[in-house]
């Protein structure tokens, strides 16, 4: 029995590791679901995982001919209830959505916890690796890999000091951007005219050169510049 405690422990006490270690990670970068919240998700698929390893300790009396049991069944249903919890922490913010790789660790966490509950170790202790070196590692490829950057741009101009469409894309290739889905929207009784349109650029910087650019131009109402990026 003493034997089977320390192997209960081991089994949680490693979930806790596991989960604690990805859970430090997120919460370095200010994700919402971070050191807490991966560190229970990963213990409790253990603890849970563990009803099927001994489950027949707890069946001992029962017929063996009218059990039937699927420890599948018991992370199936963990994996379900993962799916809520992650979908709790993708938000959309404007047209950008964020929480994506969190609610992916949060479901890795939980596969790890269900490895280590049922005394996998190798795969756990790989995946728990991986996952380390996919949130840290990755994140370093993808900041000196070429990217481009998507933005939505909003310039609204009084009517009567409209600037032309032209002369518009002019300015705004001229700081790096390429334009797409261009768009114009009369407002206010037609006192506001506005351009609305996709732009695409391959360095964040452009972004705060087009700002200051805007802001200098004393015919520009009001602008707005959305980065779609996560």
């Amino acid at each position: 029995m003493e034997s089977e405690y320390l192997t209960i422990l081991i089994h949680l006490g490693a979930a806790v590791l596991a989960g604690g270690l990805i859970g430090l990670e997120r919460a370095y970068h200010g994700r919402p679901a971070g050191f807490r919240t991966h560190t229970l998700v990963c213990t409790a698929s253990s603890l849970l995982m563990l009803l099927t390893v001994y489950q027949w300790q707890l069946l001992v009396n029962a017929p063996l001919e009218t059990v039937r049991v699927d420890p599948t069944r018991m992370a199936q249903g963990i994996m379900t209830g993962i799916g809520f919890l992650g979908a709790g922490v993708i938000m959309k913010d404007g047209l950008t959505v964020r929480g994506l790789t969190t609610a992916a660790s949060i479901w890795m966490t939980a596969s790890i916890g269900i490895l280590l509950g049922i005394g996998f170790y190798f795969p756990a202790i790989v995946a728990t690796l991986l996952t380390l070196g996919t949130l840290s590692l990755f994140r370093w490829v993808e900041a000196i890999i070429p990217s481009q950057y998507y933005a939505r741009l909003h310039v609204r101009f009084k009517s009567q000091d409209l600037l032309p469409e032209p002369k518009l894309r002019t300015l705004i290739t001229g700081h790096g951007f390429s334009v797409a889905n261009l768009s114009y929207q009369l407002s206010d009784e037609g006192k506001v005219f506005e351009y609305q349109m996709t732009i695409r650029t391959d360095s964040r910087d452009s972004y705060r050169r087009l700002a200051e650019t805007l802001t200098g131009k004393e015919h520009v109402l009001e602008f707005y510049i959305y980065p779609t990026g996560d």
